[in-house]
């Protein structure tokens, strides 16, 4: 019996790899502006993609077949990102396509793949513009931007601080988070002293900031990608001032913020869709978070993670459908409701993420902490006291 077992495992180590890779991968397309302005970002994401690809063939692929990830390079510009889907569509012929990293990028991608009828998970995007448009092959990851703020509004509610500025560039993904702010503030009876637009690109708000100060407020959002942050936590110490309570998007999720600023960004908040922690016991999430770690050197932001569980999403629903048919899987991802290392993955019939929130996070002592919700704390968070 037990020389039975071994040559039935013998074969299966030795036959197995070859039925595998001796079959045509899976293709899934990916335009990531891995140079450019979103380049921070858009790495991160690439580089969770070939840890996914690494990783699942390792341990089969899926139905049998190994994982191809074709990743091109937008250079962060809408215009190419809609080339290189059209391309990546029509003439290398991918399985699949997963979207590009930021809203604007792919709420203009959304147009190529329901001309073509691909289904998309949108992995790096939340504007709620993005399933306004009746389109039939975009499925959130992310929980809409409209939503990022509600989590610390309410948290400041609790504690009293009434008086708030937000700033946001005008692009689809810092506009939705900023019109959401103002709209769950003025719910929960906060007093909006001023609602600051800027257009995108802008890095010197230095003005802004001056604008922001004459206000008095007690706190500042700042909404947008990684540099919105970074150019107003730059533009407080221009004009030697900064509010009570800073709270800014993406930027203090990554290291890197705090590596640049230091002390001077102790206490900020932002909102995070994940982070590296045991306590949100989600599958195999502190797992991915120690291997990336390993591999690239620097801890993995909610937007790598949300990369690798697009790719795990991806599988299920492939898996779900037994099959590559497209109308088989968009029906699928349609309906799905699965666990992955970013927690539970389910959509309404718009294609809109609902078991998704976001949680609030604050640097405290060289560390990001999460704050809110209470349940998920790993620390209290705390409020600066201004001389």
């Amino acid at each position: 019996m037990r020389i039975h077992l071994f040559v039935v495992c013998l074969v299966q180590m030795v036959v197995f790899p070859v039925l595998l890779f001796g079959s045509e991968p899976i293709r899934f397309g990916v335009s990531l502006g891995v140079t450019g302005s979103y380049k921070l970002t858009s790495s991160k994401q690439r580089d969770a993609y070939l840890l996914f690809e690494e990783e699942v063939n390792e341990k089969g692929g899926i139905l049998g077949r190994p994982v191809k990830f074709v990743i091109l390079d937008n250079e962060s510009k809408v215009e190419r990102a809609v080339e290189q889907y059209e391309t990546l569509i029509v003439k290398d012929k991918v399985d699949f396509v997963i979207g590009p990293y930021t809203s604007t990028l792919t709420l203009a991608i959304s147009k190529v793949v329901e001309k073509y009828g691909y289904p998309t998970l949108a992995a790096g995007a939340a504007s709620d513009k993005i399933w306004q448009q009746g389109y039939e092959n975009i499925f959130g990851m992310w929980t809409p931007a409209s939503r990022y703020s509600l989590g610390f509004l309410k948290m400041i509610t609790y504690n009293k601080l009434d008086n708030l500025v937000i700033v946001t560039p005008d692009d689809p993904f810092g506009y939705s988070i900023a019109e959401g702010a103002k709209k769950w503030a003025n719910a929960l009876r906060l007093n909006v002293l001023d609602f600051i637009t800027f257009k995108y690109g802008t890095k010197d708000l230095s003005d802004i900031a001056k604008r922001v100060r004459s206000s008095q407020p007690e706190v500042v959002i700042c909404t947008g990608h990684y540099y919105v942050g970074e150019a107003m936590r730059k533009a407080f110490d221009h004009i030697d001032w900064e509010p009570r309570v800073f709270f800014a998007t993406v930027s203090p999720t990554y290291q890197k913020y705090y590596d640049d600023f230091g002390e001077k960004v102790e206490l900020d908040f932002s909102s995070s869709i994940w982070e590296p922690h045991p306590k949100l016991n989600y599958p195999g999430s502190f797992e991915f978070a120690k291997r990336y770690k390993e591999r690239y050197g620097n801890p993995p932001t909610y937007h790598a993670a949300s990369a690798y569980a697009a790719g795990e999403v991806m599988k299920k629903a492939i898996e779900t459908a037994g099959s590559l048919d497209r109308d088989k899987v968009r029906e699928v991802l349609q309906n799905l409701n699965t666990l992955t290392l970013l927690g539970r993955y389910a959509v309404d019939k718009t294609g809109v993420q609902i078991k998704r929130f976001p949680l609030v996070v604050q640097w405290q002592q060289g560390k990001k902490e999460i704050v809110w919700p209470k349940e998920l704390q790993t620390a209290p968070y705390k409020f600066k006291e201004l001389e």
